[in-house]
């Protein structure tokens, strides 16, 4: 059973590598006439204009010229493919033999093939010419426009002749009596042809190819208000319920707006989004930008699976915070910045203090601390025994008596010059005799 079974995903490993070798070659088939078309179009190019392809219009000839290229390929294939036909049909004829009846069927094929192929020109120069014809006519989107604009301009001639005939001078003896009547009626005339340009340029950004493929929709109730013999034939009858259909598209922003607020304070609390004035609209920019922070989020998350939740995250920070006195949020970066640099500057204390002390770099602070703390203890031993050998015993206690004397007759002394200083109204040690010796000779 085994045996079969290897010998099965053998072949099948077999055919997938046949497999993968002609898709090999069809790819590198592919890409060596790929790299011959951009030869061709570029050798092309600079045959017609003398330079390197670099713009715009530039990119549109070379595709014209792929095109053409394309179909003289295209008509040399079929060529060379008639010709190896009419070649083997030459050499069937060759085999037959040479015998009255195989001439005369063999004429007649001939005569047949003949009239079939004059046929086929015919009719292929007829398809040609009712495809020229038809691509001559408009086809019936394009009728229907050029329908509508023929009513259009023929409503603006009507209009404008109306105008016209308006604004032309009357009558010297009309026109003390129709003087105010016809200034009403040319500032009449004048409102609607406004108005008529303000609603031309309305009908073209609706029938822009920017605008929405569907833009029409029934109005809900705000259409049906209008008087329609106000609206009626005037060519514009459409473009109230696209209005509409606009005006609720844009006031539907502001509850998008919030949905997505919200939806964004549960996902990502942390991104602290401007308040939107009242006064000003929503813009379409600020609902992509709330988007694509919480796909930017959600992707982050799942690229990391074991990045921890929010609670996590905050029972870190708030943790950060008591350990190092921080009340605010704000203040945990700076303090995060202090803690880092002060951990740098003791950790390289601490790399110092093993390379003077000979330490390895594995040793822990506890040694580092006990191996300072010896090397004190014997710089304080040296010091004494220094000392001692400089001075002497005896003269160690001689010194400390003399100490003792000392505090004993300072206190003394200082009371003493201090009252002098008093008495003498003096303020300097050195004045002291002086005064002394001026008070001596005026008592003589």
């Amino acid at each position: 059973m085994t045996e079969v079974k290897c010998q099965h995903y053998k072949k099948k490993r077999t055919e997938q590598q046949e497999t993968i070798a002609s898709l090999q070659m069809e790819v590198n088939r592919l890409r060596k006439e790929e790299e011959d078309r951009i030869v061709t179009q570029n050798r092309v190019f600079a045959y017609l204009c003398k330079r390197v392809p670099h713009t715009v219009l530039d990119r549109q000839l070379l595709c014209l010229i792929d095109y053409y290229e394309s179909k003289i390929r295209k008509h040399t294939q079929r060529q060379y493919k008639e010709d190896e036909s009419q070649s083997e049909e030459e050499n069937d004829y060759r085999n037959l033999d040479a015998s009255p009846t195989y001439k005369g069927l063999l004429m007649s094929l001939q005569n047949q093939l003949k009239e079939s192929n004059s046929q086929i020109d015919a009719l292929l120069s007829e398809k040609l010419n009712l495809q020229k014809d038809l691509e001559t006519r408009p086809t019936q989107h394009e009728l229907r426009l050029y329908k509508q604009q023929v009513k259009k301009l023929e409503k603006a001639l009507k209009k404008s002749v109306k105008l016209q005939e308006l604004i032309s001078p009357k009558k010297a003896e009309d026109t003390e009596k129709k003087d105010e009547p016809s200034k009403y009626n040319q500032q009449q005339a004048l409102i609607d042809q406004r108005y008529f340009q303000v609603l031309c340029s309305i009908n073209s950004i609706i029938h822009n190819p920017r605008a929405p493929v569907i833009i029409y929709k029934q109005s809900k109730g705000g259409a049906q208000n209008f008087n329609k013999d106000l609206i009626q034939d005037c060519g514009f009858e459409h473009l109230v319920p696209v209005i509409e259909m606009w005006a609720d598209q844009l006031t539907s922003l502001k509850d998008l707006y919030k949905s997505l607020k919200t939806l964004s304070a549960e996902l990502v609390p942390w991104h602290n989004l401007k308040k939107q004035d009242e006064n000003e609209g929503i813009k379409v920019e600020d609902l992509l930008f709330i988007v694509d922070t919480m796909l930017e989020e959600v992707e982050n998350k799942e690229k990391d699976s074991n990045m921890p939740n929010f609670q996590t995250l905050q029972a870190i920070v708030s943790h950060f915070q008591k350990l190092f006195d921080v009340p605010s949020l704000n203040g945990v970066y700076p303090r995060m910045n202090e803690v880092y640099t002060r951990l740098g500057e003791m950790n390289n204390a601490v790399r110092n203090l093993q390379e003077l002390l000979e330490l390895d770099s594995s040793s822990s602070l506890c040694v580092l601390v006990s191996t300072v703390g010896k090397l004190c203890r014997l710089i304080n031993e040296d010091v004494n025994e220094q000392v001692m050998q400089v001075l002497g015993p005896e003269d160690l206690q001689s010194i400390i008596y003399k100490l003792e004397e000392h505090e004993e007759f300072f206190p003394a002394f200082q009371a003493f010059t201090n009252d002098l200083l008093e008495i003498l109204e003096i303020d300097d040690l050195d004045a002291i005799v002086p005064a002394v010796k001026k008070l001596k000779v005026l008592s003589y």
